[in-house]
């Protein structure tokens, strides 16, 4: 049977949102994205229930997802697993994660400077699925839009073959638009409607299968954001060539010009 619920989850503000410095790699939180955390962790309702959390290996996901669920975290029979398939879309150095040796590196020296942060044992971080070529934003993992759709439909089948009633997804908000086939964005290649540390609640359709399965969001979790108004994206219908666009983060950029809200 799949799980019952999907909650998914936008990390924390990173530095580069903070900065505008795209050619960071793998910008960690920033003092609000610490804040924000806390704040998820103290007012999140469910931490009892979780049975897995699944991040994105990119180091703002992995804190995110740490310091929001730690309650969760501290249940030896709750998983912490990296899936590369839940990594930022675009190509910068902000969205291109370690290689897996320098992530581990990174794991096992936060590990010791973070002990006061946490009250689990960081070890149970599962880096296995965590292949070489994982951030390489080529082929499986480019910047195009046939990939995403691949990806996304890939996740949304490994999900659905799992029997963890309630599983954690801490991701970017790009992505998150294709896990959910949500096209309430102007481009979700540029940007997102998602908010930092944005938790939204999920189930299978009743029509899903393996190898064909697909998000709703609750209706108490559409409840707890206003109606979406803007633009719908009709690029699912028309496809996008790679290199048509720019990356996601451009609508930040936007942003800072004084072009959008």
């Amino acid at each position: 049977m799949p799980p019952k619920k999907i909650s998914i989850v936008r990390h924390g503000q990173g530095f580069h949102n903070l900065t505008h410095n795209y050619e960071l790699r793998d910008p960690l939180l920033t003092p609000l994205g610490h804040e924000q955390c806390a704040k998820l962790s103290a007012t999140y309702p469910n931490h009892d229930t979780i049975d897995l959390i699944i991040a994105s290996p990119i180091r703002r996901t992995i804190q995110t997802a740490a310091f929001s669920f730690g309650p969760a975290l501290t249940r030896p029979e709750v998983p912490f697993l990296l899936d590369p398939r839940l990594q930022e879309l675009g190509s910068h150095n902000a969205d291109r994660g370690l290689d897996p040796e320098d992530l581990q590196t990174w794991l096992k020296e936060t590990e010791k400077e973070g002990a006061d942060k946490v009250n689990f044992d960081w070890e149970k971080i599962d880096v296995g699925g965590v292949e070489e070529g994982w951030n390489s934003k080529r082929g499986y993992y480019a910047y195009e839009a046939n990939a995403i759709y691949q990806r996304a439909a890939d996740m949304r089948t490994s999900l659905f073959q799992r029997s963890e009633p309630h599983i954690v997804l801490v991701s970017h908000g790009a992505i998150a638009h294709f896990l959910t086939e949500d096209w309430q964005v102007s481009d979700p290649m540029l940007g997102t409607e998602w908010s930092n540390c944005e938790v939204r609640e999920y189930v299978f359709s009743g029509s899903s299968k393996d190898g064909d399965a697909h998000l709703e969001e609750t209706e108490e979790s559409r409840a707890r954001r206003p109606p979406y108004e803007g633009p719908v994206w009709d690029a699912p219908w028309k496809g996008v060539r790679s290199g048509e666009k720019d990356e996601h983060v451009l609508e930040e950029v936007r942003e800072v010009e004084g072009e959008v809200r």
